[in-house]
């Protein structure tokens, strides 16, 4: 799972009973002390260290408040979430923004996970990610281009 906030990806993955998260290249391990979800209220050890993070959402969005700071994240791997679009293969922009950079071509075969393209949406970083293995068909978009939420940035084919 990753989760993108402000310009930097955090990425958490499992590790045995505990989690490591690597952000910028720095690695920690995290361990779920508590949990209160009627409060939104998680206990952690990061590296030791015992920290209070109160969490609220609304699906696809995640508000963390640690030591006063508050980060919305935003999971943008491993769900079904935010880039498929009903027919024709297509991916669709998960909410407002601007392409930041496309990193295919029309023709390109590209593997399940691949970053296709990169979007900037209220200060996050936002990968659309191939959601299978395939062809890119068209690229609807360009480096620089506003879109709006389920606009369609790229349509693939197997």
């Amino acid at each position: 799972m990753k989760i993108n906030f402000d310009t930097q990806t955090l990425e958490i993955n499992p590790s045995g009973d505990n989690y490591v998260a690597s952000v910028d290249g720095k690695t920690v391990s995290v361990q779920i002390v508590r949990v209160d979800t009627i409060h939104g209220r998680m206990d952690l050890l990061i590296d030791g260290e015992r920290v209070t993070a109160y969490v609220s959402s609304d699906m696809a969005k995640r508000w963390v408040t640690i030591n006063g700071h508050t980060m919305m994240l935003t999971k943008t791997s491993g769900a079904k979430q935010g880039v498929r679009h009903d027919h024709a293969g297509g991916l669709i922009a998960p909410m407002p923004g601007q392409v930041r950079s496309v990193s295919v071509s029309v023709g390109d075969i590209v593997k399940k996970g691949q970053t296709l393209l990169t979007m900037e949406a209220m200060k996050m970083e936002i990968r659309i990610q191939a959601l299978k293995d395939g062809k890119v068909k068209s690229v609807f978009v360009a480096q620089g281009q506003t879109v709006e939420r389920e606009q369609i940035l790229i349509e693939m084919e197997e």
